[in-house]
């Protein structure tokens, strides 16, 4: 089968990772896999080296066919793993540009013309509606519209809930209706719609996006192993010593882009005045973005130590070197490869998101041994069921966020209780492999 990925930006993100994954595992299985995405720039980091290191293997001869139950075709006959053909488009930019926009959707257009595929996937808002209506517009010429099948992942909403000031709250309605009328048109042109979690499902249909035949509920897939079992080096005492923190230290994790929307700011509004009365007490935020700046600034002016690891040189530190006058660490930017070793040193990840589809970071803390904390926002609520896999606070209450993340510090043997139950889960429903074979029956329309 060939099968052609379109993603918006191939940047570090849940998104992205579970469009890298499902790319390298139909390669693995012997399809023929197209990736393509529009230049990556930013603080943001990249997943380009992840694919280009799974197409090195390919070339050494490393990589094998693998999968779980009853494979495809393809795999079954025996056919050799491939590499991934990435394809750059330039003109496609998260920003809405009108002129790059009708550019984006003339050569995404002219790719699927040229590549012939049997399948066209598209993944985040820009590129599912460019990527869509440029695969229905080649379909509709196509005989019979046999191919290609066309198909979009909600990997999470691009509707927000309404805050701030009234102008900022009308602007917000309005994107939001702009974003509703756009994937009203672009569910129209479309066989399938994948949703991570079924909370993504009823709220297009809510909105009147597409039909309830088009939907059907994927889970995200995830390396359960790496998260699992540790590699060398990387126990949760030898992360803690690298990163300076005590053993006894009571860590609370946020693994996110330092962005808008991912909730830093409540992070620092609920848990703040303990960072500064708990001796032990340590907030770990692990990325970068464009909003680093601005929050090293405000943790700073709230008299909170401040630690940013990444700008330090890369020297080792010693335990309680961090803790000393650091109580908020930022670790920048880090290799997907290090996200499980973190986790790993975390007692808690909080993530108090104000959109999401469902955060793969939840199901990756349960599966490291770190409770989540989270907003319940969008899918969250489907993987952390309070006080039974986590603990879930309603999106907002910055009050309730604190409340939840002190419990989880004064109950450690409840808090592993659910931890315990989280994970075994987790193993069931997040593998890769569950998530390859249900993309498989989507394309062949089972």
């Amino acid at each position: 089968m060939r099968i052609l990925h379109i993603s918006t930006r191939l940047i570090l993100g849940g998104s992205q990772e579970n469009t890298v994954l499902s790319c390298i595992g139909q390669a693995r299985l012997g399809h023929e896999v197209h990736l393509a995405f529009g230049p990556i720039y930013g603080p943001e980091g990249s997943l380009l080296a992840r694919v280009e290191t799974f197409n090195t293997q390919v070339r050494l001869g490393a990589e094998r066919v693998r999968g779980v139950g009853k494979l495809p075709p393809a795999a079954e006959a025996g056919s050799p793993v491939r590499e991934i053909c990435m394809h750059v488009v330039p003109s496609l930019v998260r920003e809405v540009r009108p002129l790059m926009d009708w550019r984006a959707s003339r050569e995404l257009t002219a790719l699927v013309r040229a590549l012939d595929p049997d399948v066209v996937h598209t993944h985040s808002s820009k590129a599912g509606i460019l990527g869509r209506g440029a695969g229905w517009r080649v379909k509709a010429g196509a005989l019979a519209m046999s191919r290609p099948r066309v198909v979009h992942t909600i990997h999470g909403p691009p509707f927000m809930p309404p805050q701030g000031g009234a102008l900022r709250r009308w602007k917000t309605v309005l994107s939001n209706y702009a974003y509703t009328l756009a994937e009203r048109w672009a569910a129209r042109r479309c066989n399938t719609i994948v949703s991570v979690a079924d909370a993504m499902t009823r709220e297009f249909l809510r909105r009147q996006i597409g039909s309830p035949t088009q939907y059907t509920t994927v889970r995200s897939g995830m390396e359960i192993d790496e998260f699992l079992s540790p590699r060398a080096g990387e126990t949760r005492a030898e992360l803690r010593a690298r990163l300076g923190v005590e053993p006894s230290a009571f860590v609370v994790g946020v693994v996110a882009r330092l962005t808008q929307h991912k909730g830093h700011d409540d992070m620092l509004d609920a848990i703040g005045d303990d960072l500064k009365r708990q001796p032990a007490w340590r907030m770990l935020w692990v990325g970068d973005g464009w909003w680093r700046e601005r929050l090293v600034g405000r943790a700073k002016s709230m008299g909170l130590g401040v630690r940013e690891l990444d700008r330090e040189g890369g020297k080792d530190r010693g335990p309680g070197e961090a803790g000393a006058g650091a109580q908020v660490i930022l670790t920048g930017l880090v290799a997907p490869g290090q996200i499980p070793g973190l986790m790993r040193a975390m007692d808690v990840l909080a993530h108090p998101s104000y959109r999401e589809g469902l955060p793969r970071t939840v199901p990756q803390a349960l599966l490291a041994g770190a409770c989540p904390v989270a907003y319940d926002a969008d899918g969250t609520g489907e993987v952390c069921r309070d006080l039974q896999t986590g603990r879930l606070v309603r999106v907002g209450d910055v009050a309730g966020l604190g409340e939840a993340i002190r419990w989880c510090a004064a109950e450690p043997l409840a808090r592993r209780a659910l931890v315990e139950r989280g994970q075994h889960e987790v193993q069931q429903a997040f593998s890769v492999e569950a998530m390859i074979e249900g993309l498989d029956r989507v394309y062949r329309g089972r």
